[in-house]
């Protein structure tokens, strides 16, 4: 797991039965195209009821990635995108939520794809947390945001006829979170 740190706040783990996450991405200019991972772990640190001091790390399994195409989930994989048996992993640490003056929830922290580390902020709304019929404490997250993937050096891709990239630069990221509380 990324970032393993020990803490005195109360730890919660994301539960990967409940969490999905999941990327877009445009093909030819016209047309998006929608990836997941299902392979992932972290951990989340909070004292604060509204998770407003959280500590939050993660890493997702790149070999788990699945754009329902068998193909281009190989070429994603390949050095041309991934490189995922040289950098299997993508991690996000020193992760911090904080909450805006207006109330809304921003994450920011380190993310790593292949060999590069960039900061990034993504957008947070914190849906809640309850007790499930077993007396479990859960808390829901849905996290939005975008990154440039050429910021990462995945940077392969082809020009069209009309000019236009087979892919496109920008990658919107959809995160649904459900957290245990360990």
């Amino acid at each position: 797991m990324a970032n393993a740190q020990v803490s005195t706040k109360t730890q919660w783990a994301i539960d990967p039965a409940h969490t999905e996450v999941t990327f877009k991405v445009k093909h030819l200019v016209i047309t998006t195209v929608t990836g997941t991972f299902s392979k992932f772990e972290g951990a989340v640190y909070a004292d604060q009821d509204d998770f407003s001091d959280a500590e939050i790390s993660f890493s997702i399994d790149v070999n788990s990635i699945s754009t329902n195409n068998a193909d281009r989930d190989a070429h994603l994989k390949s050095d041309d995108f991934f490189s995922a048996e040289k950098y299997s992993h993508l991690v996000f640490s020193n992760g911090l939520l904080s909450k805006t003056a207006s109330g809304d929830y921003k994450l920011t922290g380190d993310l790593k794809i292949r060999d590069i580390t960039k900061t990034v902020t993504l957008d947070v709304d914190y849906n809640g947390t309850v007790k499930d019929p077993w007396g479990n404490s859960k808390a829901g997250f849905e996290i939005t945001g975008n990154i440039n993937r050429k910021d990462f050096n995945l940077t392969w891709n082809a020009v069209t006829e009309s000019g236009g990239l087979l892919v496109g630069e920008d990658v919107k990221l959809m995160i649904s979170v459900q957290l245990a509380k360990a």
